[in-house]
């Protein structure tokens, strides 16, 4: 059964800093695309970043370029997000996000709360 689990999310003031962690797991020796989403309130879901399944090629939403980071590492199954210069509209319940490409197939992790104030 496949699972994805997030953590490392909080309250910080803005300019500070974050790291997000999503673990991973029941997907074999499957490394499927990774990107992490979030949902401001009264927003709609956006993504933010997005990795490949070999952990080369990234993309970011232009709000987050040069801010925030997505990297994996295979050997832990867990993919993370550095959030630097954090500001007050980052506030967000940030989602983990799979995608077999092969099934067409979106998995969702619970998401974690990152609140940027002062």
């Amino acid at each position: 059964q496949v699972q994805l689990v997030e953590s490392g999310g909080g309250l910080v003031q803005p300019g500070g800093s974050l790291r997000l962690s999503c673990a991973a797991s029941g997907f074999g020796f499957i490394r499927p695309d990774m990107s992490w989403y979030r949902q401001g309130p009264g927003k709609e879901r956006e993504l933010v970043a997005t990795i490949r399944n070999g952990g080369i090629g990234t993309n970011y939403a232009s709000s987050v370029k040069g801010r925030f980071t997505i990297s994996r590492d295979n050997a832990k199954n867990t993919i993370y997000l550095q959030m630097n210069s954090l500001r007050p509209e980052d506030t967000a319940v940030y989602y983990c996000n799979a995608y077999r490409a092969v099934i067409n197939r979106n998995y969702w992790g619970q998401g974690t709360q990152v609140t940027v104030s002062s």
